[in-house]
């Protein structure tokens, strides 16, 4: 993997491209992050480089992250909130790391903006699922319904558990009613259609999961498609 960015899911729109055809796009803010750490084999035992990204309140820092921070010199700027002020990181709601193949050419201190990325990448979106709270087994798992006539006593229940005096228990997997979504959920080979490097904006072509203002991890991707 050379290139990577995290992002955070400002919604969908449409647009037009140059044959006219119009295309479903993702708008996400890309961007930037900080380097804050650069792993080495000799050091770390392995090759990796640690990202910032996003403002967050200091008070919200743990002291390790703020020690991580200041070291790579993100340092606290003091911001006016209605007639108050408040201390914040201008980068530091989101650390993790990336496994380059070419980590030794970054630096503490280095940016990773949108332009890492051009129309026409393909990239795998990693992000968590919209939480759909405790559904049924027809909606989670989708399984067939029964009979909707008036005279039916099976609607929308799962059906059979299982045999009763063998094997006298329900097999693990079994689909049943359950929590569903809020689950990291990668979408692969999406195709970047246009990057606006002024803003920090990528626009991918479909749908990206997770809900709005969520963190999307980019990466290119790893089962390219033509």
């Amino acid at each position: 993997m050379k290139k990577a960015i995290l992002a955070t899911k400002v919604g969908m729109t449409q647009i037009y491209n140059e044959a006219g055809v119009l295309i479903p796009v993702t708008v996400l803010q890309a961007g930037p992050c900080v380097v804050t750490r650069v792993k080495t084999q000799e050091n770390d035992g392995y090759d990796s480089v640690q990202v910032a990204y996003g403002e967050i309140r200091a008070k919200l820092v743990n002291k390790p992250d703020a020690g991580q921070l200041e070291k790579a010199g993100i340092e606290k700027q003091v911001v006016k909130k209605g007639e108050g002020q408040r201390e914040v990181y201008a980068a530091g709601r989101f650390l993790r790391e990336f496994r380059f193949e070419n980590s030794a050419d970054y630096k503490v201190k280095d940016e990773i903006k949108a332009d890492i990325f051009a129309a026409g990448d393909k990239v795998d979106a990693t992000a968590i699922s919209k939480g759909k709270g405790f559904q049924g087994a027809i909606k989670r798992h989708g399984q067939s319904r029964g009979p909707m006539a008036h005279g039916s006593k099976f609607h929308r229940h799962q059906g059979s558990n299982g045999s009763s005096s063998d094997p006298s228990r329900v097999f693990k997997g079994k689909g049943m009613p359950g929590h569903m979504g809020h689950v990291q959920v990668t979408t692969q080979n999406l195709e970047v259609v246009r990057v606006d490097a002024e803003n920090n904006l990528i626009l991918v072509k479909g749908a990206v999961p997770g809900s709005r203002k969520a963190l999307v991890t980019l990466k290119e991707t790893v089962k390219a498609r033509k």
